[in-house]
């Protein structure tokens, strides 16, 4: 079975469980059928250590971007993160979005900060990674204002309702689910995860965070995104397989990879 976590935080593993080493923790993954994942960057400050780390690991790929909530002195420009995001090994651009939850106030900097994302991400022409949190309006009024449907990309971590997810996909966006699905208090993202279309779906771990059940609770890693195909599968009445056939499948064709 060949399964991708497409967002996961590799620089953030507690890597004790295998011994201080990342090689391990990867082989680990392997070994439970994750064959490919993406690390995502949210502090552009960790970047070059992170992008050095990524250039190890053949099947790991990675992206640039400054989380919504993080604060910093200075504020990316478009032409910083095309700089940053011109290396090979970045294929995607994010992860950037809103969150109305962690941040108060006026937050048009944040919002800035979003469409500075987007610039940069069509003029490298590279699909973004979005992180929305109680900005399910603004989010998608800002994707559609800035034309991201030109370069796509995936809502990640998917918490919100088949109308968002419905609009997101009719801007060129895929939908991407978390170990949140296999939360019992997650009725209307399993809603979602049952019922919308497989060829628009990803899979991811968001590790260190989010642990899917068995594991809730506990640090969650790559190796774990097998929990969520399962659950997926099992909501939808479907072999395993066929939920890690179509997400890899979508992964590369999002991401613009040969998977050959």
């Amino acid at each position: 079975m060949y399964l991708v976590d497409s967002h996961c935080h590799l620089d953030q593993l507690d890597l004790t469980p295998h011994g201080g080493d990342l090689a391990k923790a990867l082989a680990f993954a392997d070994s439970q059928g994750v064959k490919y994942m993406l690390c995502v960057c949210i502090t552009l400050k960790d970047f070059p250590q992170m992008i050095a780390v990524a250039k190890s690991f053949p099947n790991v790929s990675f992206s640039v971007g400054l989380h919504p909530n993080e604060v910093v002195e200075h504020e990316p420009t478009v032409e910083d993160l095309v700089k940053l995001g011109s290396d090979d090994k970045i294929i995607a651009i994010g992860e950037t979005g809103l969150d109305y939850f962690r941040s108060s106030g006026d937050l048009k900097w944040q919002q800035d900060r979003f469409r500075h994302h987007i610039r940069a991400a069509k003029k490298l022409k590279k699909p973004l990674i979005v992180h929305s949190r109680q900005a399910k309006e603004d989010t998608l009024t800002i994707l559609r204002e800035e034309n991201a449907a030109e370069i796509g990309g995936v809502l990640h971590c998917f918490t919100e309702d088949m109308d968002m997810a419905t609009r997101a996909m009719e801007l060129n966006f895929y939908i991407s689910f978390s170990g949140i699905v296999t939360f019992n208090s997650a009725k209307e993202i399993q809603a979602v995860a049952k019922q919308m279309p497989l060829d628009r779906m990803l899979i991811e771990t968001d590790s260190p965070y989010l642990a899917p059940v068995p594991h809730r609770g506990k640090q969650n890693e790559p190796a774990y995104v097998r929990y969520v195909a399962e659950y997926i599968a099992q909501l939808r009445g479907v072999d395993v397989a066929v939920i890690a056939k179509q997400t890899t499948k979508n992964f590369f064709r999002l991401f613009q990879m040969d998977n050959s």
